[in-house]
């Protein structure tokens, strides 16, 4: 697809929020798949904020997005952590500057160990409401364009639409609810990813990709064909490999 068509069909994805439906986990992966077809960075990942206030990580492009993630979320700190406090987008972060890494220095270096050189980081808000923060890596020292960026503000403005107005129509604005369920299908998931990997001697990424196929092909959510899997109500061998 061209650039446009992409960005056409990240619109309506948002849309799809009003069927009852709807799956939020796999909205969400499929956003940070965009967004590196679109920005061409290495890797992203959306958290989304808890009853707490504190930040959960929902989806990530790769494992290696996802375990750099849940180490900001550890220490508590790192740009993805900062913009959602700050409601402020923060561009061409180099992980390899003290001066600009000086906030989360421990993040930092994990995110060079993990390959990554250069971050971006953007709160998903609604006016004055804030409801995560995307993240996005890159293994290069190379700075992401004006135009890029007004697309990355796009597609997290796109997200933080789609998730409220589902919060509004599926659950009357119970926003707690929402969340807990979206949390909960996310240790489903990652246990049915666990499970499906260690049966098939693959990575956690292909065995990901096996299950969203076919929760697809199958017409059902991707938290549901994972309990399935847990319980052994479905048999790997039925989940046919990518």
């Amino acid at each position: 697809m061209t650039r446009e068509e992409q960005l056409l069909a990240a619109m309506v994805d948002a849309v799809d929020t009003l069927v009852d439906d709807f799956d939020l986990i796999d909205f969400l992966h499929q956003l940070c798949e965009r967004c590196n077809e679109l920005l061409d960075v290495s890797a992203v990942g959306v958290m989304l904020a808890d009853p707490a206030g504190g930040l959960q990580l929902i989806a990530a492009s790769d494992e290696h997005a996802r375990l750099l993630e849940l180490f900001a979320l550890q220490a508590d700190q790192g740009p993805c952590v900062e913009c959602h406090r700050s409601g402020t987008s923060r561009f061409n972060i180099s992980l390899k500057s003290p001066e600009e890494t000086a906030a989360f220095p421990l993040f930092a270096e994990r995110a060079l160990q993990a390959g990554f050189a250069t971050t971006h980081a953007l709160p998903m808000r609604l006016r004055q409401k804030v409801v995560g923060a995307m993240n996005l890596f890159d293994s290069r020292e190379q700075k992401l364009s004006d135009a890029d960026g007004r697309v990355a503000q796009a597609l997290a403005a796109v997200a933080t639409i789609a998730i409220l107005q589902h919060r509004t129509v599926v659950h009357g604005n119970i926003e707690r609810a929402q969340l807990r369920a979206a949390l909960s299908s996310r240790i489903v998931i990652e246990q049915a990813k666990g499970i499906l990997a260690e049966r098939r001697q693959s990575t956690l990424d292909e065995a990901f990709d096996a299950l969203r196929q076919h929760a697809r092909s199958h017409r059902q959510t991707l938290a549901g064909l994972c309990k399935q899997l847990i319980d052994g109500s479905i048999d790997s061998s039925a989940i046919q490999r990518p």
